[in-house]
């Protein structure tokens, strides 16, 4: 297994400490290809060969549009559409060059990119960028037995969420019919289903995972 993030984390730290033949850390900015590129030949480098593909990185600037920088959207769409096709595309090249065994990518959307939110119009739009992407790539990818789908979660219990005041966070979760926010296992589940065996004749699908929301 493969990770990267800009800044890393004590936890991802003591795991890598612990796995050090299994798992593989960098610090690495998606919006940077160059070390994109560089991740992706390092992973290669150290397992041999990519299986999965999971494109997960985001940012989010939230605000009305009117009074939306420039640098605001454009870092969005840098990290949130740019890097994750950058990163696909690099993985997908390595994937086609072992055309064989069970291989999946998995785009991380949100749910907003089809219900939207006042205040997160670009961050919607960046997703819904993603989810035209992985289904089109399904469709580019399946004669070469490449699975791809996306996952689009709901509200979750996350830093970002936690800075929500209770009434708030209670206004939420009333909306969704399990009457609760989601938690990171609840998409990383998903996920894992995608990836597996059990979805080999799964793919171009975007699943929800947000609580009936």
């Amino acid at each position: 297994m493969a990770t990267f993030s800009r800044s890393g984390s004590p936890a991802l730290a003591a795991l890598a400490t612990l796995h050090r033949d299994r798992l593989h850390t960098a610090l690495c900015d998606a919006a940077d290809s160059a070390a994109i590129r560089q991740f992706v030949a390092d992973v290669v480098a150290s397992f041999g060969r990519i299986d999965h593909c999971i494109a997960n990185a985001a940012i989010a600037h939230e605000g009305v549009l009117a009074t939306m920088r420039d640098d605001e959207i454009d870092f969005m769409l840098a990290v949130n559409v740019k890097g994750s096709i950058v990163f696909v595309r690099e993985c997908v090249r390595q994937m086609l060059l072992v055309p064989a065994g069970d291989r999946s990518v998995t785009v991380v959307s949100s749910v907003v990119a089809s219900r939207g939110s006042p205040g997160l119009a670009v961050y919607a739009a960046t997703k819904a960028a993603l989810e035209g992407f992985s289904i089109s790539l399904a469709r580019e990818l399946g004669p070469r037995g490449i699975r791809v789908n996306a996952v689009a979660p709901g509200f979750l219990e996350t830093e970002l969420s936690a800075t929500l005041s209770e009434s708030d966070r209670g206004r939420i979760a009333r909306r969704v019919a399990q009457q609760r926010l989601g938690t990171p296992a609840d998409v990383s589940g998903c996920i894992t289903f995608l990836a597996g065996p059990t979805a080999g004749f799964v793919s171009g699908q975007i699943l929800s995972a947000d609580g009936g929301s």
